[in-house]
């Protein structure tokens, strides 16, 4: 249990040494979402952190159709010019 405790113009809360071990917060950024019950602090996650594992679980689904099928195999660049 803690409580707000006064840091200059602020307010902050102590957090003890065993929560912090049991819940990875050691040396880590830490973000901060409001919730319908409170605060709910944990560590940042880097962007698109897991999006590898996701994208190869999707297409390892394949329930992708036809012209989605299509579109993913389309090439990134063209060589020819376009004509406007």
């Amino acid at each position: 249990m803690t409580t707000l405790i006064q840091i200059g113009n602020s307010q902050g809360i102590r957090i003890p040494k065993a929560i912090i071990e049991q819940a990875h917060l050691k040396d880590k950024v830490l973000e901060f979402k409001i919730t319908d019950d409170g605060l709910l602090i944990q560590p940042l996650k880097k962007p698109r952190q897991g999006w590898k594992k996701q994208f190869e679980k999707a297409q390892s689904a394949d329930n992708t159709n036809e012209i989605d099928k299509k579109w993913l195999d389309a090439p990134l660049v063209e060589d020819e010019e376009w004509e406007w």
